[in-house]
């Protein structure tokens, strides 16, 4: 039965990879006019008040610190220097990544919907959803989080119960 399970799991795994891979490639493998993307890009650029890059590059070189200091903590100062020399290098591409985003959303919106997105996000409403959405986002994941533990532990009583209903005890 355990090789059974085993391989279930594996299939399942392979499905996900090929879902994931699926989704994923239309971004990467479509063409996008220039000013489809340049639209998308926009669209990027006023929404990123959350600042996802640097807050990348920042939680990624405390991650470093964290993992060598562990390990090392008597160079505590080479490695805050080594990591601000790094983070440097990184600074200015950001771009790359925005231009990234901005190709997901070139591909799955007409030039015109672009536009459309684009015209809301520069009105008074739409800058103030952009504006609002990281910490309405965090409170959203709070919210989540919440669900999710309580979900879980409803979800396994539930599932204790019925199988004790089948005179299985857990």
């Amino acid at each position: 039965m355990t090789g059974v399970k085993t391989r279930a799991k594996a299939m399942m795994m392979v499905a996900l990879g090929a879902g994931m891979l699926a989704f994923a490639s239309p971004a990467v493998a479509q063409e996008v006019a220039p000013d489809q993307l340049a639209l998308a890009r926009q669209y990027v650029d006023l929404t990123d008040r959350s600042a996802v890059y640097e807050v990348t590059l920042v939680q990624t070189g405390i991650d470093a610190m964290r993992q060598i200091i562990q390990q090392n903590p008597e160079i505590v100062e080479q490695t805050d220097a080594a990591i601000s020399k790094v983070l440097e290098n990184y600074r200015g591409r950001k771009g790359e990544l925005l231009d990234q985003f901005a190709r997901i959303y070139a591909v799955r919106f007409t030039t015109e919907e672009l536009q459309q997105i684009v015209d809301f996000y520069e009105s008074p409403v739409g800058q103030k959803l952009a504006q609002t959405n990281a910490e309405a986002n965090q409170d959203l994941q709070r919210v989540l989080q919440v669900f999710t533990n309580n979900l879980q532990r409803e979800f396994f009583a539930q599932v204790r119960a019925e199988l004790r209903a089948q005179g299985i005890e857990l």
